[in-house]
């Protein structure tokens, strides 16, 4: 395991090398989740890219100091330890919050990123009040009060099956993250605006949905696709919120494409 100091914080990261030359991908995980999702897209990737995952704040292995946070916060967080590692114009792919962190990212520091892959994300998710009434459960009743709805929103029903070990894994995984980190990253997300910066991008940009999913439609992720200048855009089958689970070689495939070269995509 890797840690770094970064902003005051202890964050946990994880380096997979490549052969020189070849491009950087950094990952950025959803709410409630930590890197380990992306496991089973970065080993059909490995040797390809060089790989970057961390745990953002009150995340995983990294710190979760008391709330709320701004994605200002993770944005400078990711900034530091792509700084700290030395990484320079990375690609860098976030999913869900994650990918209003690379957005963010974008936004203040441009140097570091080459493009972007946003997977299951829109600059603006969601209203004032589901947060605020998302945070006001967390802190009463902790995470596993919302584990159900959540699941739903990010599996499909073949997937949600109570003999899938996986799906039970995965829902473990939300109700093990630090309460104060999830009720801090809600506040940041529905804080969060980035629609300006989507419309003003000048890197290229892959954007992502599983075609089931309950948190970033479709429809919700096209119109940020149609939004960013002369964006990809894929719909993944058969897939809900994070297709790094349900479908990771349709999203490695579609990773794959898009670094190779420009291409509106097949959705």
């Amino acid at each position: 395991m890797q840690f770094a100091q970064i902003n005051g914080i202890t964050l946990h990261y994880q380096i997979i090398g490549a052969p020189e030359g070849r491009p950087v991908l950094v990952f950025a995980n959803s709410l409630g989740t930590d890197f380990r999702i992306w496991r089973d897209v970065i080993v059909r990737l490995v040797g390809e890219v060089g790989i970057v995952l961390y745990d953002k704040r009150g995340h995983g292995l990294s710190d979760a100091p008391d709330g709320p946070y701004a994605i200002d916060d993770h944005v400078a967080d990711l900034a530091g330890l792509l700084d700290y590692l030395d990484v320079k114009k990375a690609t860098i792919c976030g999913l869900s919050v994650g990918g209003m962190i690379a957005l963010g990212l974008f936004r203040d520091r441009p140097e570091l990123v080459r493009s972007l892959i946003l997977c299951d994300t829109a600059p603006k998710i969601g209203t004032e009040k589901l947060w605020n009434d998302r945070i006001d459960t967390v802190r009463d009743k902790g995470l596993a009060a919302l584990a159900d709805p959540v699941m739903e929103r990010w599996f499909t029903a073949d997937f949600r099956r109570p003999d899938n070990a996986e799906y039970l894994g995965y829902r473990n995984m939300l109700t093990r993250q630090p309460v104060a980190g999830y009720a801090g990253t809600c506040a940041a997300i529905r804080d969060a605006d980035l629609t300006d910066v989507a419309r003003t991008l000048t890197v290229p940009a892959s954007c992502v949905v599983g075609d089931q999913d309950g948190s970033t439609p479709p429809d919700l992720v096209a119109a940020m696709a149609k939004a960013i200048p002369d964006a990809r855009f894929d719909v993944i089958k058969d897939c809900g919120h994070i297709p790094c689970v349900e479908q990771p070689v349709a999203l490695a495939d579609i990773i794959r494409a898009f670094l190779g070269g420009p291409g509106k995509g097949t959705g």
